[in-house]
């Protein structure tokens, strides 16, 4: 007694509150002051290493692209000078070499044009040629223009940019000769370019005009703006704002390559740092953890799993489950004794309603089936007491030995599924008694598969359906029919009654199924299917199709039950 007082002693959900409590706030002193030392410096550096390296990237590769097209400039040139008979065949074959290179044109030195060499037609009558511009002076000059259209071109406007360049009277009697490049790559590079979610890099010339910008259409509509004084910035990353400015001027022209980075879009690294921080935290507090959880685990791991255990074989297998008492601390004491007190409740209420649910259910058969007897058995009484006060004995007597049959089919010796075949040889002592008071008004046909007569049903199964098509489908007019059909559906077993006489509306087929006893019209249907359903379950019964006047079909399904393995509910 006094052992288990002392192990009771003591409330292991205060100790480990403690021990949480304590390196859950020491862990959060760590992290606060690594953030605050170290993070915050960390993360402005490498915003504007990533911004310098993706301009330096921009300037790197609009810079190749732009020398490549001076080169090929300054080589045409020269072998221009060298061979002037050669002048055209050279611009000729530059244009269908190099895609990119949409018009090769020159002027003399009044800016009238004196030769056009392109793949695609000109203009019969130029008005504006906005590939021309002024440049200086020098022979030795080359420029650069801003994208701009070809206006000179039939029915075709690429985006060029036109290089330029003055020639001397060597020249073939030409002042200046211009090539127009697609500016398209040189776009759609600067349009792939991003810094962080929202950065990207724009063109500027010197002049502080904007050569391409990727959001150009929102600038033009006023509804976004660069700062004024960026000319002013040199070379290299500028902090204002927090927006990272990053500068870098073209070798070969007066082009700018701007970067625009947003210092608080550096989530993602932010978010990385934390991360590493946060893991030599976790490591930390893991082991700690796991020197407190060796002192405690004896008092309350080991019991709280053994009583997890319990409770799920008690989940597996309530009935049978055997319930031992698991010793540990008071909280880990009190749930074993509640739990092994809940475990033989609900124990004896499960013995509860299975007794109860089999005792309703043989009282709900034997109800079914006392309605479902009366019924028939006043039917036929009635055509028998009919034949005999019109003086036909004979076919009375053939019709006394008929239900007797029957009868002695219906009772089965207390069994409540007989063999199909069985209830076929019912249903046809029903159909003689029947054709026998209507003669000539109706006939039958049975079209039964040998291999589903050894299957077992409920018995009285085909003979109310058969009586509703008598009664209430055919109402005994001259020419009836009725097709009873047996046969296999995958695992299942189907049986149809079809009658050719009035049909019904979807309203009385709703009815069949719904009426509760108190109206002689549709019992059977009714007490039928809720049979099929207690002794083999939701998924089977009855389905009824009918359309007036032209007949009614119930359909039956049953699974496929054998002598062998008979169906246990």
């Amino acid at each position: 007694m006094l052992k288990r007082l002392k192990r009771a002693d003591f409330s292991l959900s205060k100790a480990m509150t403690m021990v949480v409590v304590i390196m859950v706030f020491t862990a959060v002193i760590i992290a606060l002051v690594i953030f605050n030392t170290v993070f915050r410096d960390s993360l402005e550096e490498a915003a504007i290493t990533s911004a310098d390296q993706s301009v330096e990237q921009v300037s790197v590769t609009i810079n190749n692209y732009t020398s490549d097209m001076i080169e090929i400039m300054d080589k045409l040139y020269t072998n221009s000078i060298e061979d002037p008979s050669s002048q055209e065949e050279l611009f000729r074959n530059l244009i269908d070499i190099r895609n990119d290179v949409v018009m090769v044109a020159t002027y003399d030195v009044h800016n009238n044009n004196t030769g056009i060499w392109s793949n695609y037609p000109t203009k019969e009558m130029i008005y504006t040629n906005l590939s021309l511009f002024p440049v200086p002076d020098s022979g030795e000059v080359i420029n650069i223009s801003a994208p701009h259209v070809v206006s000179v071109l039939e029915n075709y406007y690429p985006w060029v940019v036109t290089i330029t360049k003055t020639a001397d009277e060597t020249f073939s009697n030409a002042a200046k000769i211009a090539i127009d490049v697609r500016f398209s790559a040189i776009a759609r590079y600067i349009d792939e370019v991003g810094i962080g979610r929202h950065g990207y890099c724009f063109i500027m010339d010197g002049d502080g005009n904007i050569i391409y910008h990727p959001q150009q259409q929102l600038i033009y509509a006023g509804l976004k703006r660069e700062m004024p004084d960026l000319m002013t910035l040199s070379d290299g990353s500028h902090m204002i704002d927090g927006v990272i400015y990053t500068v870098k001027t073209l070798d070969n022209c007066d082009w700018k390559i701007i970067g625009v980075a947003y210092l608080d879009e550096t989530v993602n690294e932010r978010v990385s740092a934390m991360i590493s921080a946060s893991v030599l935290i976790f490591i930390i507090v893991v082991l700690m953890t796991f020197v407190s959880s060796s002192l405690f685990s004896y008092l309350f791991t080991k019991p709280a799993k053994k009583l997890a255990h319990a409770m799920k074989d008690f989940e597996d297998n309530a009935a049978d489950f055997v319930f031992e008492p698991i010793e540990g601390s008071v909280e880990v004491n009190n749930l074993s004794d509640s739990f092994e007190h809940l475990v033989k409740r609900i124990q004896r209420l499960m013995e509860e309603v299975k007794n109860e649910e089999t005792t309703l259910r043989k009282t709900e058969l034997k109800a079914l089936q006392a309605q479902i007897n009366p019924h028939f058995l006043y039917n036929t009484l009635d055509s028998i007491s009919w034949m005999c006060e019109e003086g036909k004995n004979e076919e009375a007597v053939a019709m006394v030995n008929a239900l007797a049959k029957l009868f002695r089919i219906s009772i089965s010796r207390g069994h409540e599924i007989i063999p199909i075949e069985k209830e076929v040889q019912h249903a046809e002592c029903y159909l003689q008694i029947q054709k026998y008071r209507y003669t000539n008004h109706f006939d039958y046909e049975f079209e039964v598969e040998e291999s589903c007569k050894e299957y077992l049903c409920n018995k009285i199964t085909l003979q109310p359906l058969i009586e509703n098509a008598l009664y209430h489908g055919l109402n005994m007019i001259d020419e009836g029919h009725i097709a009873i059909r047996i046969y296999e559906d995958g695992e299942d077993v189907i049986m149809e009654v079809e009658d050719n006489g009035s049909g019904m509306t979807e309203e009385q087929v709703e009815e069949l199924f719904m009426n509760d006893g108190t109206d002689h019209h549709g019992i059977g249907v009714k007490n039928v299917n809720d049979r099929i359903k207690i002794y083999f379950g939701d998924k089977y019964g009855i389905k009824v199709r009918s359309e007036l006047d032209e007949g009614t079909c119930v359909t039956i399904r049953i699974p496929k039950i054998t002598e062998e393995r008979k169906y246990e509910k």
